[in-house]
């Protein structure tokens, strides 16, 4: 039986406060008056209203070095989700994730399997550039994971690929190398979750092409089986 208007607000009123419980802690305020500086209240329960709510946050020190917030891009009820590490130069440039060589190896990853970038999710563990893109710090990753889970929430994808080591190691909570994680599947917040190479990273070792393409064909493989929605497809020869 469908959920009744009334309990389907009580569910998003629900989500909505342990999203702000979870990004401001015991400084959680009920009047909007008062709010968090550089965060402003949501103002709907969607991607929209996420992205109106943090596209100004400053709760770490990225914010004084981004040039833009890049908050993700794609279909916003897409099953299969996409996450890598942070933005790098020329996605803080233009705003967008995975647009320089790396987003253009990736376009050509998810064509060989069946899809298409508009078909999908695309997102990053820190939405704003690390300088020299180095690795994210732990408490630069702890300030923007609950964006990210929320983010997962409002998209509820059926499967999510994390891309690259630093992406893998921090949605699973494990330091263990991306070598033991591929090949393997896991669960993010109840969603099946499989990792492989960034694209990055076969842009400077040709040698892990050949994994990559054993671990996504695993995840079209999985695709049809827990969600369906596409046509037949077999690997091309």
């Amino acid at each position: 039986m469908p959920d009744s208007p009334l309990e389907t607000l009580f569910a998003d009123s629900r989500n909505y406060l342990e999203y702000q419980a979870e990004v401001y802690g015991p400084d959680l305020m009920m009047e909007s008056e008062r709010g968090v500086p550089g965060v402003r209240p949501a103002t709907k329960s969607s991607l929209d209203g996420l992205l109106q709510s943090i596209q100004d946050c400053d709760r770490c020190g990225l914010a004084k070095t981004r040039t833009h917030f890049v908050f993700g891009v794609g279909n916003p009820s897409a099953r299969l989700m996409l996450i890598g590490e942070a933005p790098g130069e020329e996605e803080d440039r233009r705003g967008e994730p995975f647009v320089g060589a790396a987003g253009q190896l990736l376009d050509k990853i998810l064509s060989a399997i069946g899809f298409d970038r508009s078909e999908v999710y695309i997102g990053n563990i820190l939405k704003c550039r690390p300088p020299g893109n180095r690795d994210p710090l732990p408490e630069e990753v702890e300030s923007c994971m609950p964006h990210l889970k929320r983010q997962i929430e409002l998209i509820g994808p059926k499967l999510i690929l994390g891309l690259g080591r630093v992406a893998a190691q921090n949605l699973l909570g494990k330091q263990a190398p991306l070598s033991r994680l591929r090949g393997e599947l896991h669960s993010f917040n109840g969603v099946p979750m499989m990792v492989t190479f960034h694209p990055a990273a076969l842009l400077r070792n040709p040698d892990w092409k050949r994994p990559v393409w054993e671990d996504v064909q695993r995840l079209r493989k999985l695709y049809d089986q827990r969600v369906g929605d596409k046509p037949g497809w077999n690997p091309p020869k």
